[in-house]
């Protein structure tokens, strides 16, 4: 008897640990799963859902959260070159539920089509994403736009060419402009015009050192990350690097280069503009370049953070974000009712 339930125990234990082996198997020989798996247990926990649309055979990948027609407008955001709608999730945990947001992938990014290179400079994305707006019906009411590097060039742009359906627009560290003051990554990227093909493209790693490297350049301060859960976010990244190069050489091309620059006299809409003191990727001074062509815009400098504010300054960024809506509320609304959607986290502490 006893040796009968020794056996069922043992039979008990082994299926038991057989899926968590394949799980630590997994995670050790596949790091990538471990960013996917993070990924997707965020996106559930913030109550984000997955959704495609499709402009003719033109295919979008995007996430969302609750439904339009809210006392404030929707809210869309776009990332940067490389990057996908997966690194708003640190922002979007700071903003109220209530509010009606949709990330989405940048062409030829992640989910998001891959066609040719008419679809990478700053005027075909700008296209695209107006694609975008139309097909998930954005464009029934003013939204507001968010865009941060190369994400924030196209929303840029984007207000320079379509102000009626915008009721506001953020830029965040954006490129595009004639920056006062350069820092080394754009002298590098002048000497690569010289030498294109021989040349490395520190926002394109093929190595774990050259990841960490990029970590160091977009961030104030580097972030501690496990060696595996490096070699993930490299694997990732890699097998995309062919596709990453074509665009970023669109976008460093003449047409694209200054496109934010020339558009920002044509910006009507409401601007607020955020910037890290710390960029080393583009200057803080281009904040100041920004303001004195719109002067009706908003800028905040944020203390102790680079590049990437929405990963160094989420909630702080979000913080600002909301107050920035909290202005293009109609005063016909209930004041109550925006208080409720608005102020939801106004109690919490600003990081």
């Amino acid at each position: 008897m006893e040796a009968s339930v020794s056996v069922t125990m043992a039979l008990i234990g082994t299926a038991v640990a057989l899926p968590v082996l394949a799980v630590f198997a997994t995670l050790w020989l596949w790091p990538r799963t471990i960013i996917q798996a993070y990924n997707w247990f965020m996106r559930l926990k913030l109550g984000l859902v997955v959704r495609y649309s499709h402009s003719g055979s033109y295919r979008f990948c995007y996430f969302s959260r609750g439904t339009p027609g809210g006392a404030t407008p929707s809210l869309l955001l776009l990332h940067g070159f490389s990057a996908s709608k997966d690194m708003w999730l640190p922002l979007v945990k700071y903003v109220p539920v209530e509010l009606h947001l949709l990330s989405v992938d940048m062409p030829g990014h992640e989910g998001t089509s891959r066609t040719g290179s008419e679809d990478y400079n700053i005027q075909g994305q700008v296209a695209r994403i107006h694609q975008f707006v139309q097909s998930v019906g954005l464009d029934k009411r003013p939204f507001h736009l968010v865009g941060t590097s190369m994400g924030g060039n196209v929303a840029g742009v984007y207000a320079a060419t379509y102000p009626t359906y915008l009721s506001g627009v953020t830029l965040m560290c954006p490129s595009g402009l004639v920056y006062p003051t350069e820092t080394k990554f754009i002298t590098r990227l002048r000497e690569m015009e010289k030498n294109p093909e021989g040349s490395s493209i520190p926002l394109i790693p093929s190595t774990p050192r050259e990841l960490e490297d990029m970590l160091r350049l977009c961030c104030h301060k580097t972030p501690k990350i496990p060696r595996q859960v490096l070699r993930g976010l490299l694997d990732n990244r890699i097998h995309h690097n062919d596709f990453y190069r074509q665009m970023f050489m669109e976008l460093v091309e003449e047409k694209s280069r200054h496109s934010l620059q020339e558009n920002l006299h044509l910006i009507t809409s409401p601007l607020q503009i955020l910037w890290g003191k710390q960029d080393q990727v583009l200057d803080v001074s281009g904040a100041s370049t920004m303001q004195a062509a719109v002067p009706h815009s908003q800028l905040f400098l944020l203390d102790n953070c680079g590049h990437t504010i929405a990963l160094e300054r989420p909630r702080k960024a979000a913080e600002l974000i909301m107050d920035f809506l909290r202005t293009q509320v109609p005063e016909v609304h209930n004041k109550d009712v925006k208080k409720k959607v608005l102020n939801k986290d106004s109690k919490k502490k600003v990081s």
